[in-house]
């Protein structure tokens, strides 16, 4: 009999995340708090979101209504990696970068831990970005998923092609 398999990954919803961003704009130039403060949140590269407000306080109001929509769409906000706010001539600003992959220091911790407290037979192999973990019975399987959703982990985990 074949081994049964799944993938540990770290994925973002690239489509998610801009409808979160989306909304947070909408939510910000309607809020009477905002008004005045050149408050405004938009993508600023590939994976990094700029948030720019004439004061500190209002770039991290901004930062958590941004959160608030992220939860609401169910993402985890572990994906998110956000710097201080810093000032930039009369203006503060806020960069948040999206973490995306598991890398190898996270991997080989997940490994371990599976190989420590998972069900003995349960093989962990890292493949780039991601771990594939294997087994001869489907039970222990879903014995590690549950170990792992249980687990405080630094990095958002999706479970991918059960097999």
């Amino acid at each position: 009999m074949a081994d049964s398999s799944f993938d540990v990954v770290s994925k973002i919803d690239r489509q998610e995340v801009d409808n979160a961003l989306n909304q947070t704009v909408k939510e910000v130039g309607h809020r009477f708090d905002f008004k005045g403060t050149g408050a405004a949140i938009s993508w600023s590269g590939q994976n990094d979101i700029e948030i720019k407000a004439n004061s500190e306080e209002r770039t991290e109001a901004v930062l958590d209504v941004f959160k608030e929509k992220l939860v609401r769409r169910g993402l985890s906000l572990k994906v998110l990696d956000a710097s201080e706010p810093k000032l930039s001539g009369k203006e503060y600003r806020l960069m948040i970068s999206l973490k995306e992959g598991i890398d190898q220091d996270n991997a080989k911790k997940i490994s371990k831990l599976i190989r420590d407290e998972g069900p003995k037979g349960v093989k962990a192999q890292i493949q780039g970005d991601e771990l594939r973990v294997s087994s001869k019975k489907k039970d222990d399987l879903q014995e590690v998923i549950s170990l792992l959703k249980g687990k405080d982990l630094d990095i958002a985990l999706q479970f991918t092609n059960y097999r």
